[in-house]
């Protein structure tokens, strides 16, 4: 038995993911909070923003395991 929308067994117990900030169609990029790389986000973007491999890689980290 699988369900999802009801919050029974099988449901995902990831906490819905933040609201992500339009992406930039030019420059400047913001910087990553992480590695510094540029990010595909504009430099006026507010809150954490995470290169793609930052952001893959903290879904990873937050994903169940069980």
């Amino acid at each position: 038995m699988t369900t999802t929308e009801s919050g029974g067994p099988g449901a995902s117990c990831a906490p819905e993911p933040a609201p992500r900030p339009p992406k930039a169609t030019g420059g400047p990029y913001a910087r990553c909070v992480l590695c510094l790389e540029p990010t595909e986000y504009a430099e006026s973007a507010k809150g954490i923003v995470l290169c793609p491999v930052c952001e893959w890689q903290e879904a990873q980290r937050n994903a169940c395991s069980g």
